[in-house]
């Protein structure tokens, strides 16, 4: 029985390990054919190596499926255009972008260093936007030349990026802006053929282990390992699909075999005085508003 994305052609971003890893070998298990994309760096940015994502591959390859390993930085400009044409010279095509690569540098605000948080920024939120922008260009180009489209880009935000999460300033504001982009993207591609949602994640991971040490080891025996990072695969692939074309703009929460669907900003109680208000007047409105808004989910790591 062929799998749900039989033939499609797919590109994952940050592939060597962990999430990313997971969600390469299940498309591949699908039926899709994978560019496997990693710098093969530390949890923290620094280093490279080809390794792991040959290893990727190589494991895609041995199962029966086809795939090829690309090592371009996806935060640069030329390095995010050769990802994709790589996928176009190996394949013939593109039908999905899964945004997935990313590492920490955290900090408490006070402590941050100017050079933490442009890289931590580079690579989430600009390493999001290039290889979508070499996509989007890719999918846009077909559509008008009469090709039928049917390309997907997903991306990866974080509850941090929903919620907040102490000592992750620099994370947090990459991974909120991911989620709003995803709805521009949405937006902006929906007459081409095009879907694009996000994904927020908790997995055990090199980066989750540093911080949440406690709460995601595995467990023993064969309990399910509701931390394990493929658990994330299933809900990332199956967006992949062609059976997912009706949903697009949209942030999904998945841990384990929990997903849920993240309810963002939306516009809430209000007051209109018709005129310029006094400072002096909005004390007692403000307190009537907050009276009638929810209560927002707390920060993570929040006292």
């Amino acid at each position: 029985m062929p799998g749900i994305c039989e033939g499609r052609i797919v590109i994952v971003t940050g592939a060597g390990r962990g999430i990313g890893r997971g969600h390469a070998l299940e498309f591949a298990r699908q039926g899709a054919k994978v560019v496997v994309n990693d710098l093969g760096a530390e949890s923290d940015g620094t280093g490279t190596s080809t390794g792991p994502a040959g290893e990727v591959v190589d494991a895609i390859r041995a199962m029966g499926g086809e795939a090829v390993a690309n090592g371009s930085d996806i935060a640069d400009w030329e390095g995010a255009q050769a990802l994709i044409q790589t996928a176009v010279d190996t394949f013939g095509g593109l039908d999905v972008l899964v945004n997935n690569a990313g590492f920490l540098r955290d900090r408490m605000l006070f402590s941050s260093g100017e050079d933490e948080w442009d890289a931590v920024i580079r690579v989430h939120l600009k390493g999001h936007f290039a290889p979508a922008r070499f996509a989007s260009a890719y999918w846009r180009e077909q559509s008008k030349n009469g090709v039928a489209v049917d390309g997907r880009i997903i991306n990866t935000s974080s509850g941090a990026g929903l919620m907040g999460s102490v000592g992750q300033g620099a994370y947090s504001a990459a991974k909120a802006g991911i989620a709003a982009m995803t709805l521009v993207q949405s937006a902006e591609m929906s007459r081409y053929g095009v879907t694009s949602n996000a994904i927020a994640p908790a997995a055990r991971t090199r980066m989750t282990e540093q911080v949440f040490a406690d709460t995601m080891a595995a467990p023993e025996g064969d309990a399910f390992d509701v931390m394990a990072p493929e658990n994330v695969a299933p809900l990332v692939v199956w967006l992949g699909s062609s059976e997912s074309a009706a949903v697009t703009g949209r942030v999904f929460e998945v841990e384990g075999g929990i997903v849920s669907i993240a309810d963002g900003w939306q516009h809430g109680p209000r007051r209109d005085k018709g005129a310029r208000w006094e400072p002096s007047e909005l004390g007692s409105v403000i307190a009537e508003l907050l009276a009638e808004a929810p209560e927002p989910t707390p920060v993570y790591g929040a006292s």
